[in-house]
């Protein structure tokens, strides 16, 4: 049985963690070894520490528990750049392993819209390597291909892409009509 909840301070290792190991294996054929193996779970877990400290409307964190046990995250906030035209961002969104592809993403990315949405935000924006095959879970709840640019990882230099959700409420209806 899993259950969606609002992060806590105390969660932070466990949510570092799942950081780690998720973004580890999900980057492994996408990133330089190197750059991979600068992220360990100390240093995750003391930015996870600052972000929980802060005002939740901040910087909303929510996690997916299987058994007390946190095996995915997703958190967010204010769109960084003032680019696009979007008001809100997700920052990021982890499943260990073993969880992808069981439908917790979609869970998880209702209940951060659902949040967003209260604390007043009206769209999203994702930053997403572009080789990540994972875009393709933006785009079946109507995300649009926005930019692509450069970002530095480490040392290497690699390309991201911007999807947007114009509007929260779309994506919503999307999400529940899958079932949610």
């Amino acid at each position: 049985m899993y259950q969606i909840r609002k992060a806590r301070i105390e969660d932070a290792q466990a949510i570092g963690e799942v950081h780690v190991h998720s973004w580890k294996a999900t980057y492994q054929n996408l990133i330089n070894e190197q750059d991979l193996s600068n992220t360990t779970v100390e240093h995750r877990q003391i930015y996870w520490e600052t972000i929980l400290k802060l005002p939740r409307q901040q910087q909303p964190v929510t996690v997916i528990e299987e058994e007390g046990e946190i095996v995915g995250f997703i958190s967010g906030g204010k769109e960084r750049t003032d680019r696009f035209g979007y008001d809100g961002e997700i920052f990021a969104i982890y499943l260990l392993p073993s969880h992808q592809r069981k439908g917790l993403g979609k869970r998880l990315l209702k209940a951060f819209s659902e949040e967003m949405k209260e604390l007043g935000y009206q769209s999203l924006l994702i930053w997403v390597l572009t080789n990540n095959p994972t875009h393709q879970f933006y785009l079946q709840f109507g995300a649009e291909k926005i930019e692509q640019e450069q970002t530095t990882i480490g040392h290497g230099t690699y390309q991201e892409t911007a999807y947007g959700f114009v509007n929260i409420d779309s994506l919503l209806d999307k999400l529940i009509a899958k079932g949610l």
